[in-house]
């Protein structure tokens, strides 16, 4: 059973001015500001099973272009004519920039051109095992069809972004090389991908602050969430001086996904106090649609979006929680804050004070004996497995045989 917790109502908090606490956050100075990039309609699409459809790609689009979404990267328009067609509608009816994706390859490069895309983000393996094993070819050939691409893009009068494929797999002097090549090419973005997901935060952030160092172009970062770190070291490459990160909704991709888009925006927004001029309230709407598109549940546990991601059940977090939500929940992000909702859940952790009030909320009056009473009922029923519901909770007050409020108390919803 869940019940929207409504108790000790004040104003909502400015957004933008939420309280820090003692400790870690108290020093907030590492990011001012960071981009974002979307890749859940490219990337995100590749995820085992998962296929938008035209309508599908429209809709997530529009969402992100109204959020105010930086870059969205619609798809590889050299795929298909439907990917093509959708990548150009993206870009007609979205006032946000729109992406298309291009191998060094001339088809894929002209046909990004012709969807009428703001930026053109070309791509090529830079690690030996991928360059041997996948492309069957040699350093210097990638060198050269890196810089003819760029130049091309460049030519054409479309902002291009460079990807060294599998980039923290490379040798570094060899990635290097290539960075400063592409940067002499004219590229506007440098994207560093951690294409395995191998990277650590600490090793990512190196990479990044050593990759400013050699070139001027902005850097962007994309990260693989195969070990769990893809959100952090997205996050550590923004500290290192990458102003972009590329993510996905609800993480999804590549075998284990992405970078977050809701995890990456709101550690921005709410831990480091930063600027993404994100409108955050409508992230859980975004995930919600992304969910059901993409065929991609989104596990219970799955931070700021998850369905526990502010429910409570145990009785010593919901009596916190009752009396002051920053209790047990990081303070520095509500429900509101990404247009989701407190939630308090009976079973078997339950305590008195969520079902006294639950019970409050649902008309009754009862003494401290029947709210144990009732209390003893609902561990048991939870203690089974089984979900308790607000049918189940009347059915244990009328058991127990607990008197309604009357009709001159205030019933609270």
């Amino acid at each position: 059973m869940w019940i929207q917790c409504r108790h000790h109502t004040t104003a909502l908090r400015p957004l933008r001015a939420v309280e820090f606490f003692q400790g870690t956050l108290d020093s907030t100075e590492e990011i001012q500001t960071a981009r974002v990039f979307d890749t859940t309609l490219r990337d995100g699409e590749q995820s085992p099973g998962t296929s938008f459809s035209y309508d599908d790609k429209r809709e997530i689009a529009a969402i992100l272009d109204e959020m105010g979404t930086h870059v969205i990267e619609a798809g590889f328009p050299v795929n298909s004519d439907a990917e093509f067609e959708a990548v150009r509608d993206i870009a007609e009816s979205t006032s946000t920039t729109t992406c298309g994706l291009a191998r060094v390859v001339e088809g894929d490069i002209e046909a990004a051109l012709d969807s009428g895309v703001e930026l053109v983000h070309v791509f090529v393996s830079t690690s030996d095992v991928q360059i041997e094993d996948s492309m069957h070819s040699t350093r210097e050939d990638v060198v050269q069809r890196a810089v003819e691409s760029v130049e091309r893009v460049k030519d054409a009068g479309v902002e291009c972004m460079f990807s060294p494929m599998d980039a923290t797999r490379t040798d570094e002097p060899f990635l290097i090389d290539v960075i400063e090549a592409v940067s002499d090419a004219g590229t506007d973005w440098i994207n560093i991908p951690d294409t395995c997901g191998v990277a650590t935060p600490r090793r990512f952030y190196d990479l990044i602050e050593k990759v400013c160092a050699h070139t001027d172009a902005r850097i962007d970062v994309h990260t693989h969430d195969d070990f769990g770190l893809a959100t952090a070291n997205a996050l550590s490459g923004i500290e290192a001086g990458a102003d972009q990160a590329q993510v996905s909704v609800n993480s999804i991709g590549e075998r284990a996904g992405n970078a977050a888009y809701e995890e990456y925006v709101m550690a921005v927004e709410s831990l480091y106090q930063g600027d993404t001029g994100i409108d955050t309230t409508r992230i859980t709407e975004l995930s919600e649609v992304v969910a059901e598109k993409s065929g991609v549940a989104t596990p219970s546990n799955k931070p700021v979006v998850g369905s526990n991601a502010f429910s409570h059940e145990s009785g010593i977090h919901a009596a916190g929680v009752i009396e002051n939500a920053d209790t047990f929940e990081p303070g520095v992000m509500t429900p509101e804050m990404v247009g989701a909702e407190r939630r308090l859940v009976l079973g078997k952790h339950t305590g008195t004070h969520s079902v006294r009030e639950r019970l409050r909320d649902r008309g009754f009056d009862p003494t401290d004996e029947e709210v144990r009473a009732v209390t003893r009922r609902v561990k048991d029923f939870g203690a089974e497995k089984r979900q308790v519901t607000v049918n189940d909770l009347e059915r244990f007050a009328e058991d127990e045989d607990i008197s309604r409020q009357t009709e001159t108390e205030e019933v609270r919803a």
